[in-house]
């Protein structure tokens, strides 16, 4: 479904003015109203059109954030939490305009209890930041999306990435949140206790809910232990499906896989191009495993076994961190290679999930689509725990081929839920995936509209995100 269809949110102009109004006076020069910032601040990396809030304020603590959502809540103002902007689904822009709420200077870490493998956060932090204040403590925040987001976003997007088969998502790593309501009353949601039983779980709640529950001001993570040896490497296939096989063994033998990340053959043209790389440009696996010298190239050995019975090899590994850095860098940079695959066009990023004994049937039918529609559109996944990513290039200002890509995108999402997977497995609902929504959930779509109803009666928080018309 076309963005235009799905994110109408009528403006409540004497509320906005009322809002900027009062706002102006109390944040002076950290309030902005200018047009660049606004710019900024509802700018996409995919080809979504920026819709600017008409003000933006950068708070620097959680009271500030909670005053803000007091006055936008008397003047029935839209409010729109902001981190660094790397979503992929229009989270940060403002279809009913209003104010966007920039978290980047709540960027302290401001306690970490090693002996309990936690740490506490302002929602500004990013996780490279977290990472390098760690560094010393024999301790990391597995979570790695590839994006530098903010900790924030991350838990607001229900966000993952590469680490995720073996340490999780942002829902398993976060214990509690301090997170400001649509009232403008700050609560918090969980302690650091590794478990409880205590109510309903809100934590789990907010963990995802993209800004339209609450705002995020505090997170309470856990940590994990740095592992004392790490090794990884690159495992060419002739077939995705050879590929896939790999995994799937790999998984059901328990070999205690850290990241095991599939590209297709157009996604290895991609990255050996971009990053000067010489792998053969057919199906591979980066795969990295985590522990002690001797189990890790145990685990590597093994896999090695495990890919040649499927066809695959030679297992090219290493424990040396220099070159796995490098190749972990190329992964990483793989939307950047993608859309050097065609210069001067737009990429729309979309991600699905499915079981992972269905996850080489979902590939090679989206395969099929590509080369049918005749579209340039590489692919990466997160193949351990089922979950893909596409990048369809395309002229953006080329109405038909805009189209052609939604026809595709859809059919995608289609083909996920009905093989019992999901539209999106990390990247989020936004704008752009609202209308997959329905077919996704059923009649449970009904009680997140009354969860919304109820804890956002006004609708002031990050509307038009999520639920698809008719929730509001």
């Amino acid at each position: 479904m076309a963005l235009k269809d799905v994110a109408r949110v009528e403006r409540n102009e004497a509320g906005i003015a009322a809002a900027l109004g009062v706002l102006k006076q109390r944040f002076g020069e950290r309030f902005s109203t200018g047009e660049a910032i606004r710019a900024q601040h509802a700018h996409t990396t995919t080809y979504l059109p920026a819709q600017l809030p008409d003000g933006v304020a950068f708070v620097e603590s959680g009271a500030e954030a909670a005053e803000i959502v007091k006055v936008c809540a008397t003047h029935r103002c839209p409010v729109i939490p902001f981190g660094v902007g790397t979503s992929l689904e229009g989270h940060v822009n403002a279809p009913g305009g209003g104010i966007s709420i920039d978290l980047t200077r709540m960027n302290r870490i401001i306690a970490v209890h090693a002996e309990d493998l936690d740490c506490v956060v302002e929602p500004g932090v990013t996780r490279e930041q977290l990472n390098a204040y760690l560094r010393d403590t024999g301790l990391f925040f597995p979570i790695d999306p590839g994006a530098n987001a903010t900790l924030g976003g991350m838990a607001a997007t229900r966000a993952s990435g590469t680490n995720a088969v073996r340490y999780g998502t942002m829902r398993d790593n976060v214990l509690a949140l301090e997170a400001v309501t649509a009232s403008g009353e700050t609560i918090r949601t969980g302690g650091r206790a590794k478990k409880s039983s205590a109510g309903y779980d809100l934590t789990r709640l907010l963990v995802g809910s993209e800004g339209t529950l609450a705002i995020i001001t505090e997170l309470t993570l856990k940590l994990a232990g740095v592992p004392q040896a790490i090794s990884g490497g690159v495992c060419p296939f002739p077939s995705v499906e050879a590929a896939t096989r790999a995994v799937i063994e790999t998984i059901q033998m328990g070999l205690p896989v850290a990241r095991i990340e599939l590209i297709n053959g157009l996604g290895m043209k991609a990255l050996n191009a971009y990053s000067k790389l010489d792998y053969p440009e057919g199906p591979a696996l980066f795969v990295e495993f985590h522990g002690t010298d001797a189990s890790v190239a145990e685990q590597a050995e093994t896999f090695g076994e495990i890919a040649g019975g499927n066809d695959g090899g030679p297992f090219l590994w290493t424990a040396q961190a220099e070159e796995r850095q490098k190749l972990w860098k190329a992964r990483h940079d793989a939307y950047w290679a993608g859309l050097a695959l065609r210069p001067g066009a737009r990429g729309l990023s979309t991600d699905v999930c499915v079981p992972i004994s269905r996850l080489a049937a979902c590939i090679a039918e989206t395969e099929a689509d590509i080369a049918e529609m005749g579209l340039i559109a590489p692919i990466v996944g997160h193949v351990g725990d089922g979950n893909f990513h596409v990048l369809a290039l395309m002229d953006a200002n080329d109405p038909g081929e805009i189209d052609r890509v939604e026809h595709f995108v859809a059919r995608l999402n289609a083909r996920a839920i009905a093989m019992e997977g999901t539209c999106t497995g990390e990247h989020g609902i936004g704008q752009g995936k609202m209308g997959f929504m329905a077919s996704e959930h059923g009649g449970a779509i009904e009680m997140m509209r009354a969860v919304k109803a109820a804890l956002d009666p006004s609708n002031i928080m990050n509307p038009g995100k999520i639920l698809p018309p008719g929730a509001e």
